[in-house]
């Protein structure tokens, strides 16, 4: 297999170059660090992503077709391409604009950022599933939660062994419940992003989110994937708020909430054991802050009583 070529600064250079001539401006950085960063800043006003591979490249042109199908039901900015095409033989690469705002990281979405955010779940829901599944967005089956709820009860005590974790919050996901909380048969999948973290949402200064970045892992499945990771990111409460806000009911709202908290138990505790399962690059703090994050107390949890007629996922989609 030949092996892929490692971009460099000059790769970029003469790249940017090639495709914006006299308009090319400023210094080009890697956005992250690493032995061979697949993004990077173009002056003030571009990125750069480079795929790595071919799987990759599959991933990126994908993308680069489900952006402009979700461009029209989402009210934040999707990132535009300015140029697309190969950097190497079957490597893609695609120079986007840059997006005006912070990180999700930080700053903070304030009330109006709730609406921002319900609007974009409510977008997500409108894609026409037969649409995206044309343009190549896979399938994904919902995770089990009773597989979870174990895996988060040994990390759990593993974390009161090292002074991490309280367990014995009065909030606690049970056998029954998680059984409860469960996918109801039938129920429509929708489209999801699959990484609303910080470093995807660009906020502004005033709380307001003002674009989605990262389309990249985008599946067809649970929305309870979407609220869990706005769980993570902004906190339980206010990514319950804005999930109802976008017409979803208990079931799926509380499912995010536990997906969120049995993600937080173990993604701490694989780090803290040093893990290959950790997430990359997650510093210990960050986990920390996403575990407090998942576990802020919510209203609904303590109101709700599910029912086996109870509905799921809030309005149906329109028809593909």
């Amino acid at each position: 297999m030949t092996q892929a070529p490692t971009p460099t600064a000059d790769t970029v250079r003469r790249l940017v170059r090639s495709l914006l001539g006299a308009a090319a401006e400023g210094d080009v950085r890697p956005a992250a660090s690493g032995a061979a960063p697949a993004t990077w800043w173009v002056g003030t006003r571009h990125v750069l992503r480079l795929a790595p591979d071919r799987e990759a490249a599959l991933r990126q042109r994908r993308e680069l077709r489900l952006r402009e199908l979700v461009r029209a039901h989402v009210p934040v900015t999707v990132p535009t391409s300015v140029a697309h095409g190969e950097w190497a033989p079957g490597l893609t690469y695609t120079l986007d604009a840059k997006v005006a705002g912070g990180s999700g990281e930080d700053h903070d979405v304030s009330a109006l950022g709730e609406a921002d955010l319900a609007a974009l779940l409510t977008g997500l829901r409108e894609v026409s599933v037969r649409q995206a599944e044309t343009l190549g967005v896979p399938r994904a089956a919902p995770r089990p939660l009773e597989a979870l709820r174990q895996s988060a009860e040994r990390a759990g005590r593993h974390l009161a062994e090292a002074d991490e974790f309280d367990p014995a919050r009065p909030e606690r996901l049970t056998g029954a419940a998680a059984a409860q909380l469960g996918v109801q048969p039938g129920a429509a999948p929708v489209l999801v992003h699959h990484g609303l973290t910080g470093e995807h949402l660009v906020v502004a200064v005033d709380g307001r989110v003002r674009g989605v970045l990262g389309w990249g892992d985008a599946v067809l499945g649970d929305p309870a994937e979407d609220i869990a990771a706005l769980a993570l990111c902004v906190g339980s409460p206010a990514a319950v708020r804005a999930a109802t806000l976008a017409g979803y009911g208990a079931r799926p709202c509380l499912r995010g909430l536990w997906l969120a908290r049995c993600d937080a138990l173990v993604h701490l505790a694989d780090a803290l054991a040093d893990r290959p399962s950790a997430p990359a690059g997650a510093p210990l703090s960050a986990l920390r802050t996403r575990l407090r994050r998942a576990w802020e107390p919510i209203l609904l949890e303590r109101v709700t009583e599910l029912r086996g007629d109870d509905p799921d996922e809030g309005p149906p989609p329109p028809a593909p």
